[in-house]
Parts: structure tokens; C-alpha cells; sequence
């Protein structure tokens, strides 16, 4: 999915092809991701503010990787994990 304007791509996708995850593990890691940075867009935190969001972004697919090299498989979760993450670290 292309960035939309003002959005720097995060290179999950990039991350996620060098991993050993399988297709449907890489489908649902990036589903949750692309899921948890719309519901940070739409909060109007400024943590999705044009000078924040590669870091935003690259903080929640880091985190979303994280919990799926650790075997988590909820998607719900993944985007809960990621966005509770997010609140911690910034």
C-alpha cells in the first residue's frame, strides 16, 4: 500500500520479506500494523503529525514484528500490544 501524502513508508513490508514468516503470518503482521496506524491517524495524536510519523510508524512495526517472532497470532492483540507500546515509548 502506497504511503498516503504526507506519510513516509515504513518498510514493513521490506522487513517482513527478509523474516521467516510464513505468507498468512506476514498478511496478518502487516494487516495489524496498517489497523493500529489508522487508529493512531484518526486519533489526532500528534504522534501521526507529518515530522512524527516514520518514527510512529517504525516504532509500531517494530513492535508488531517483536510479538510475532513471539508467536502471537491475534490480530486484536497485535494492534493492542502495538498502540499500548506506542503510549509507553513516546
Amino acid at each position: 500500500m502506497p504511503p498516503v501524502s504526507g506519510e513516509t513508508a515504513v518498510p514493513i513490508a521490506l522487513i517482513l520479506a527478509n523474516s521467516a514468516f510464513d505468507a498468512e503470518t506476514t498478511a496478518l503482521l502487516a494487516s495489524a500494523f496498517d489497523t493500529a496506524w489508522d487508529m493512531v491517524k484518526k486519533s489526532g495524536s500528534p504522534l501521526a503529525a507529518d515530522e512524527n510519523a516514520a518514527s510512529t510508524r517504525d516504532l509500531l512495526a517494530k513492535r508488531i514484528i517483536e510479538m510475532g517472532q513471539q508467536g502471537e497470532r491475534g490480530r486484536q492483540r497485535l494492534v493492542d500490544d502495538a498502540l499500548a507500546h506506542l503510549a509507553v515509548a513516546k
